[in-house]
């Protein structure tokens, strides 16, 4: 048993070294490379996925925005691998962390608004003040317009932790309350371990889902600035 609900998230440590590095590095070794003439099954199905997501990422890009390809699906691929594997017992899941979601948010936004300042510099100031605004609430607009921009990092980082970390709750919830009503009621606990195998499938569902979110939103960030 944990100690509280929340020992789960906290970075895994050997000899007193955080060793989150390793972890983050784990889900690279689940996409081999091919390295002989004729793909497996394994290597055609990456393929396959890596195709469907450039071709839904990239449909609405200029040729700009589509030299960021690799970096897109490298950044789907490997937040959804990550939250699947956290939904393995005695696992860790790194994007049930804020400071790692924000190291990957900050610097993508704010590579696309420098993009955006330097490709697109009249459009991009143009954002702050949407035209045919009254004089007097210029000053007003320009404040909320920038707070909205330099809010749109914590508002990605914060949807995949909140996200992330719900879920994990939840199927620890559930989990502990299976496990207590197995000495009271084996009809109550079959239920709730119905209901964690549901939970289960659902939580596979959210960890792509917010991958896709993620990346879609950063997309769209880059879309806008170039």
């Amino acid at each position: 048993m944990n100690e509280n609900l929340f020992t789960s998230f906290t970075t895994p440590t050997m000899m007193g070294i955080p060793i989150v590095m390793l972890i983050i590095m784990f889900p690279c070794m689940l996409f081999p490379s091919p390295n002989r003439l004729i793909n497996n099954r394994l290597i055609s199905v990456q393929q396959w996925l890596v195709q469907l997501i450039s071709k839904q990422m990239l449909t609405i890009h200029n040729t700009k925005g589509q030299t960021w390809s690799l970096m897109l699906v490298a950044l789907i691929l490997f937040i959804g691998s990550t939250n699947l594997l956290g939904l393995l017992p005695h696992s860790f899941t790194p994007t049930t962390q804020l400071s790692m979601n924000l190291g990957m948010a900050i610097p993508l936004w704010a590579g696309a608004v420098l993009l955006g300042f330097r490709y697109k510099m009249k459009m991009s100031l143009a954002h702050f003040l949407p035209q045919g605004t009254p004089l007097p609430l210029i000053p007003m607009l320009i404040i909320i317009e920038t707070i909205s921009l330099f809010i749109q990092p914590l508002a990605l980082a914060v949807r995949l932790t909140a996200n992330i970390t719900a879920g994990h709750l939840l199927i620890h919830l559930i989990g502990g309350a299976t496990l207590a009503l197995m000495n009271i009621s084996m009809t109550t606990a079959f239920i709730t371990f119905i209901i964690l195998i549901l939970l289960t499938i659902l939580e596979f569902a959210v960890a792509l889902i917010q991958a896709y979110v993620f990346t879609l939103l950063v997309s769209l960030y880059l879309h806008d600035n170039t």
